[in-house]
């Protein structure tokens, strides 16, 4: 069993910059991949009317020599086969939100810096693994649920978790650490050091000043009598210093969820409800360990030709139990949706969060005696499966004649898109 606690240190932090790749293009490929999925692309200005500016490309597209700022006449003179996509920036932000609550599942302290780029502090979050292992699975969900890419940097600080983040793309993972300086940065030009443009790289150039290295030894005061406050950020910056904290710019998560692409077509009820069982279950069980309760469930389903509808229900007394979040997605599953009718996704989600220590909740004659018992075996079964992994203990209802695969079908966490409504969503 891995010593987690080693993977995190006594004093200090540890910081991960996820920066979802080509984030546009990425999105239009998730929702088409038909379409788009593998060809060059890019999101223009105004792609009817072949103008504008590209705003940004797949990586096709980069590799054939189209860049962001570039205008759709050199895009296409460089790129005839380039497909351009009509910009949709409520779709961005549907899915920028969606990623975000994934990451929200493992710390509250998220530093959003753009629709694309979220900084996050896990040094409170070893409960889920050591910092590979949480990188390694955000990066896992993103693109099981939400069908995109991205790069993830793991540093002791935000500037070389920003660094990290940006050395492997698309779709990579890279640790930095301030010993690893010497080796993986300072050989490189002053203006690949993120906050040093490119005039200010000339003018290092001028003072002799070419590689990260040379400015990591290059004296203080030389850079102060050349830069002022900012020479003296470049010095520490280059050796990997910087004390800025994640700040967060909204209270947690009002929702925790988990979606599962499922292996086939499902038509059957039972089987559907099992996924939505096992669904369920995890759900709760991340609602325990943060300690809230949830005041309205919400259901996931999208079918094969990819149209997501979500139902949800408020409910009359807050809860943290799997079994009450089930019953009333069951309740909306069969309402809403029913047997012969095939799905590909199915999710559910606890909304409406309050924190437990908080909440005051309303119960009845036959609850209040019930409680305590019921909450004392929910921790203990808790505790079991913490220390012996999620099949140690399992209700009847989770098993089918292939009740193993589908466990695994139903446990893919995930987070659908909350707070979004197309046309054909509504709630009750």
């Amino acid at each position: 069993m891995t010593d987690v606690d080693r993977y995190y240190p006594a004093k200090g932090r540890v910081i991960l910059h996820v920066d979802m790749n080509a984030f546009y293009c990425s999105v239009h490929e998730a929702e088409n991949p038909e379409l788009y999925r593998g060809r060059m692309t890019a999101v223009a200005g105004d792609s009817e009317k072949r103008r504008g500016i590209v705003v940004t490309s797949s990586y096709p597209a980069r590799k054939a020599g189209v860049r962001t700022g570039m205008t759709v006449h050199q895009a296409l003179k460089l790129c005839p086969s380039l497909t351009l996509i009509k910009p949709d920036f409520r779709l961005y932000k549907a899915y920028s939100r969606a990623f975000r609550e994934i990451l929200y599942s493992y710390t509250p302290m998220i530093q959003a810096t753009s629709i694309d780029e979220c900084y996050m502090d896990i040094t409170g979050s070893k409960q889920f693994g050591t910092p590979m292992q949480i990188a390694e699975e955000i990066q896992r969900r993103i693109e099981d649920e939400l069908s995109l890419p991205c790069s993830i940097g793991v540093a002791p600080n935000k500037l070389l978790a920003k660094i990290a983040s940006d050395m492997k793309k698309p779709n990579g993972i890279s640790v930095l650490r301030i010993r690893d300086l010497p080796q993986t940065l300072w050989n490189r030009p002053c203006g690949e050091l993120f906050g040093v443009g490119a005039k200010t790289a000339e003018k290092l150039n001028r003072l002799g000043i070419r590689t990260i290295g040379e400015l990591a030894q290059t004296d203080e005061k030389r850079l102060e009598a050349s830069f002022g406050v900012f020479g003296a950020w470049m010095k520490r910056a280059a050796n990997g210093q910087d004390n800025a904290e994640v700040h967060p710019e909204r209270e947690p998560s009002k929702s925790v969820g988990h979606t599962t692409t499922l292996p086939h077509d499902v038509t059957d009820n039972d089987e559907a409800l099992r996924v939505l069982l096992n669904l369920s279950d995890q759900v709760a069980r991340r609602m325990r360990r943060q300690e809230l309760l949830a005041g309205a469930v919400q259901i996931t389903i999208r079918t094969p030709e990819m149209k997501t509808i979500t139902r949800s229900r408020t409910l009359e007394i807050p809860t943290e139990a799997a079994d009450d979040i089930f019953r009333e997605a069951k309740a909306l599953y069969l309402k809403h949706w029913g047997a012969d009718r095939p799905v590909r996704l199915l999710g559910v989600a606890a909304q409406s969060l309050s924190d437990k220590k908080s909440a005051a909740i309303q119960l009845d004659l036959f609850d209040y005696e019930r409680q305590p018992k019921r909450e004392k075996l929910t921790e203990v079964m808790d505790k079991l499966r913490d220390k012996f992994g999620d099949d140690a203990l399992m209700t009847a209802g989770m098993l089918g004649e292939d009740g193993i695969r589908r466990i695994k079908a139903g446990r893919t966490p995930g987070i659908s898109f909350h707070g979004e409504r197309n046309k054909d969503e509504e709630d009750e």
